[in-house]
């Protein structure tokens, strides 16, 4: 891994140590019914029973154990030791069947080409610097009509102020930042100690289009809360949404019609 993956790594780990929310597990009333978790805008109406699925930059004793519990064949690809040692604790605790890889989201060789039906990577594409190689790495794993359903931090809201100033919240970093971006503290949708960049839309909607994708739906999840105090997380979502999320599917070889995959 390079020195960002490594550090951001190093991050992870000390978040795991200090029991941060942001690294916390799934419960296992989730994991009783985990269909609803893993199909929130029916993206999966078939569920993923029998399909492989790889749960990428997805450490944490979370997302691997839902999917493992709806019956997928589940392998977790996170830089972070301690967030993979979540998934394995889960995983004995549970009963469940899951492979831990830890290894840079870009870098997925050795996972073979073209094996996986799903791909799903929550928020994280931030610690990473080049994102073209990410498509190109989901691409390269990824069976020919197979699904990559993706959750990246809005542009915009990498750009504002995590914190009110007179009740409004300002834009503070340009458009285009080639370096990691200032550190915050105390910060609800910013995890201190990593390394996160800001990735344009063009980049991040774009750039999957430009490497084999077809966008089949696109998401703003609402996080906004009702008289939530100025300077939380409700009241910021409120003003500026936190997250996108995208469902995309890796364009069928041979010149098969794409139409019948956006239908689908």
């Amino acid at each position: 891994m390079n020195h960002i993956a490594n550090h951001n790594a190093q991050a992870w780990d000390e978040l795991v140590r200090q029991k941060s929310g942001f690294a916390s597990r799934v419960s296992a009333r989730c994991l009783n019914n985990p269909d609803p978790y893993i199909n929130i805008y029916d993206w999966l109406p078939e569920g993923v029973r029998g399909k492989r699925v790889l749960c990428l930059a997805a450490g944490g004793g979370k997302h691997g154990p839902l999917y493992a519990a709806a019956g997928a064949e589940v392998t977790v690809v996170d830089a972070s030791q301690a967030m993979l040692h979540k998934d394995r604790e889960m995983a004995a605790k549970h009963g469940l069947q899951i492979q831990c890889i830890q290894t840079c989201m870009t870098q997925l060789e050795g996972l073979g080409k073209g094996v996986y039906d799903l791909v799903m990577q929550p928020v994280s594409s931030c610690y990473i610097k080049e994102i073209d190689r990410l498509h190109q790495a989901v691409a390269g794993a990824l069976k020919p009509g197979g699904l990559y359903i993706v959750q990246h931090k809005q542009p915009m809201s990498l750009q504002c102020s995590p914190f009110p100033e007179q009740g409004t919240y300002r834009v503070e970093n340009p458009a285009s930042v080639d370096e990691a971006l200032p550190p915050v503290a105390g910060s609800e949708h910013r995890e201190v100690g990593t390394l996160e960049f800001l990735h344009s839309l063009e980049s991040l909607v774009g750039g999957l289009c430009r490497h084999g994708f077809v966008i089949e739906d696109l998401r703003e999840p609402d996080h906004q809360q009702a008289n939530a105090r100025p300077g939380s997380f409700g009241h910021r979502c409120a003003m500026i949404r936190p997250y996108l999320v995208l469902k995309a599917r890796r364009r069928m070889e041979y010149g098969v019609d794409f139409s019948t995959l956006i239908a689908s």
